[in-house]
């Protein structure tokens, strides 16, 4: 059909044009892309085996859906992907401020316009892309917000009482017909406010004032909402639970590779530091796991969940805190080190909501130490399992290093600032290091190297093999007993 060729209601109704509900629009739309096995839901990763059947199973069945999760599960960008079910364009009487159907009118501007003109009545065609209204939950939100109010103005320009439906001003509801509408953060929508949507949900009508109005919309209802806001700021009022016709659970990823995908996908980087900063595999997953161990901490709120955004602005750090680096020591390029890894605290602090032990903690240690927690949670992944050994006699393959701390009593300092040169230098005079990697991790390639032996360093002081102090410019390792020989 060209729809630049159609411009009134009698070259549409020429063309053979059938009307056809929003929700028959996505139904029909998606059986002809499963059998074509497209993508539906680009971008979406996780939910393949979980979220996305359901998703499926609720189109195909014409339903309401709430996706009920935790913030950063890809609630509202599921929402927005089903855009891509619509068809690509839809005709609307020209003028009409609810998108009226040319063939099915429900308004009374649309009624007597068509009335009046017949199949001269003019139309325009809208793009999917413009058939989708968000609208967050808010204790403020009122019922003229979102389904609309007596507007006082017209009334007296129009010179109408105020019983004329003409006087109506519409809300965001009515204006989203024949459009996707979502609701985010449902519960947090007063009562009443919820109330109002009973009908609309069920019969398709609103109810404005005192109006006998019948409006059947044609609309498509996607709500979210989160677990915690039931019992901390609200919840959904069983009645209108009652009339969404699918309640999806969305949840975290489960593994970190699922993880990385979804971080390396949504990450804003600049040109210039995907050219000059090497990320390790290992720094990647390590990033994760400092997400899967917020999400079990005991010092953050389980309720309140870690948002899969925490990654994403995390990794958006460390590419900021390596280039920072390298622009003050003058390296045209550098690879991560672990050391970065503490520009990534901000990031963390912003996305956690703490319990009571971790406010007395504090927010920059609960981060310091989740970075800790993931080292020594991904490190018997690479190496041998640290044990305590059954015999004084038995040896580890760490004695070694271990050894060598031991010997240089004066420490080991990895400076903030150091050039890559120097400090491949500093982590090369630590030759057991090497034996250790040669052994367990023979086919590294040689820019993670160095990434993995700071690694295997922090690791043993998580595992008090040996200690770490912090200072303003950079880190000192040294045996277990050097912090107390020393005094610090």
């Amino acid at each position: 059909m060209k729809i630049e060729t159609i411009k009134t209601l009698g070259e549409l109704k020429k063309a053979g044009y059938q009307s056809k509900s929003i929700k028959d629009e996505l139904r029909d739309n998606l059986i002809e892309k499963i059998k074509n096995k497209t993508t539906v839901f680009e971008g979406v990763h996780g939910y393949e085996n979980t979220v996305i059947p359901e998703l499926e199973r609720a189109i195909l069945s014409r339903h309401n859906i709430n996706f009920l999760g935790l913030r950063g599960q890809a609630k509202t960008r599921l929402a927005r992907l089903m855009l891509n079910l619509l068809d690509e364009y839809i005709p609307v009487v020209e003028g009409s401020e609810i998108n009226d159907d040319p063939l099915q009118p429900i308004s009374r501007f649309a009624t007597e316009l068509i009335t009046e003109k017949g199949d001269d009545t003019p139309i325009t065609w809208m793009h999917r892309s413009e058939r989708f209204a968000e609208k967050l939950a808010t204790p403020d939100v009122t019922v003229a917000d979102i389904i609309g109010d007596v507007d006082p103005i017209k009334a007296a320009n129009l010179k109408l009482s105020y019983a004329d439906d003409r006087v109506i001003h519409y809300g965001m509801i009515p204006r989203a017909n024949r459009c996707i509408f979502v609701i985010n953060e449902l519960p947090d929508l007063q009562a009443r406010i919820q109330v109002a949507l009973f009908n609309i949900l069920q019969e398709g009508d609103i109810q404005i004032r005192g109006f006998k109005l019948r409006l059947p919309l044609d609309m498509q209802f996607i709500f979210t909402a989160n677990p915690e806001d039931y019992t901390n700021r609200g919840s959904i009022v069983t009645p209108l639970k009652d009339r969404i016709g699918s309640q999806i659970l969305t949840h975290y990823p489960t593994d970190i590779e699922t993880a990385k995908t979804i971080t390396q996908q949504e990450a804003k980087s600049d040109g210039r530091q995907k050219e000059s900063i090497h990320v390790p595999e290992l720094a990647k997953d390590l990033l994760e796991q400092i997400v899967f161990e917020a999400r079990d901490s005991d010092f953050i709120d389980e309720k309140s969940g870690v948002s899969a955004r925490l990654s994403i602005t995390a990794f958006e750090n460390l590419l900021s805190a390596a280039e920072l680096r390298s622009l003050k020591s003058g390296d045209e390029k550098t690879t991560i080190r672990l050391s970065d890894f503490l520009g990534i605290i901000p990031a963390i602090t912003g996305k956690v909501e703490l319990v009571y032990e971790g406010e007395q903690e504090g927010a920059a240690q609960v981060a310091y130490n989740l970075i800790g927690e993931a080292v020594k949670s991904l490190f018997p992944e690479y190496f041998p399992k640290i044990e305590k050994l059954k015999k004084q006699e038995d040896e580890s393959p760490y004695d070694t290093i271990v050894s060598w701390f031991f010997n240089n009593s004066d420490g080991f300092e990895l400076l903030d600032d150091l050039r890559d040169k120097e400090y491949i230098s500093l982590l090369d005079a630590v030759s057991p290091l090497d034996d250790l990697l040669g052994e367990h991790q023979p086919k590294l390639l040689k820019e993670e190297s160095y990434f993995v032996k700071e690694f295997v360093l922090w690791a043993l002081v998580e595992y008090k093999l040996l200690s770490k102090y912090r200072f303003t410019e950079g880190i000192q390792f040294k045996d277990p007993y050097g912090s107390f020989i020393s005094g610090l």
